[in-house]
């Protein structure tokens, strides 16, 4: 008895983790076609020198403005190992014990002088958009938000392309009565274009195709009626064998009767007599 309930444990606890999996790559992931181009984003995907791709390898970024504190992690809730937030409240967020832990981001206000905590966001409640319309490749922005009872909270964080390397938020901005705005920049908010439509290989491209499907089908054609009305057998039922068994020693001559234009006669071909002495 005791072995099942071992296993259905450890069933439930694999659950869980592949369940938070798929919903943080599900979050995290943007496709977006713009002329002819599929650009492709994937925050979680691990890169040369970030194995955990865009996520924190604290556990969270912070950044902080004017006396107020933003915790956030993006495609994941946050992990405090270390100056975990010290403020009253995370009710939604991890409770008192694990303020903060319990949510993807979390600011921190002062209200009559004590801070307060509020939650800004979920995993689940999380969407991505690219920064422009018009030009897709410059980054994304994730925008996380948290509807309570007393008022609705946001936070967005607009992830811009570095190739070079990464730089945290630094700048924390207060749009509204509890939404707020932050950037950084980091090698994932690069996009990866995967496909490419419209114009596909080009015309010259679709004229090989149609010659070689014309070639095919000549081929075809020719051997299906030599077989069945000339009762041709063996390899002699592909039509003018002839010629395409000449085709290499015709495609030979006219490489040596191309050299010989552009370079000239040889010194052996020069002159068919040798000097004679007497």
């Amino acid at each position: 008895m005791r072995i099942g309930s071992a296993r259905f444990l450890v069933l439930v606890f694999v659950a869980a983790i592949l369940h938070r999996v798929t919903a943080a790559s599900a979050v995290c992931e943007l496709n977006v076609e713009k002329n002819n181009k599929v650009y492709y984003y994937s925050l979680d995907s691990p890169v040369r020198d970030f194995p955990h791709g865009i996520l924190s390898e604290d556990g969270y970024y912070k950044v902080a403005a004017n006396g107020t504190v933003v915790w956030f992690q993006l495609c994941d809730t946050m992990i405090f190992n270390h100056d975990p937030p010290m403020c009253v409240g995370c009710k939604d967020c991890g409770g008192q014990s694990h303020c903060g832990m319990g949510c993807s981001a979390l600011v921190s206000s002062k209200i009559e002088g004590y801070p307060v905590c509020t939650s800004l966001g979920q995993p689940s409640s999380t969407l991505i958009d690219v920064l422009d319309k018009r030009s897709p490749e410059k980054g994304i922005i994730v925008k996380m938000k948290n509807s309570g009872l007393k008022r609705n909270c946001s936070l967005s964080v607009s992830v811009k392309c570095n190739s070079k390397g990464v730089q945290g938020p630094q700048i924390l901005e207060n749009v509204g009565v509890c939404d707020y705005n932050t950037e950084l920049k980091h090698p994932l908010g690069c996009a990866r274009t995967i496909s490419s439509n419209g114009n596909g290989m080009g015309w010259f491209g679709t004229f090989i195709i149609i010659i070689l499907c014309l070639f095919g089908s000549y081929l075809l054609a020719g051997a299906v009626y030599r077989y069945f009305f000339l009762h041709v057998r063996g390899i002699d039922v592909i039509p003018n064998l002839e010629l395409w068994a000449s085709l290499p020693q015709r495609i030979q001559n006219l490489y040596h009767s191309l050299i010989r234009r552009f370079t000239g006669p040889s010194q052996v071909h020069r002159s068919s007599y040798s000097p004679v002495d007497f």
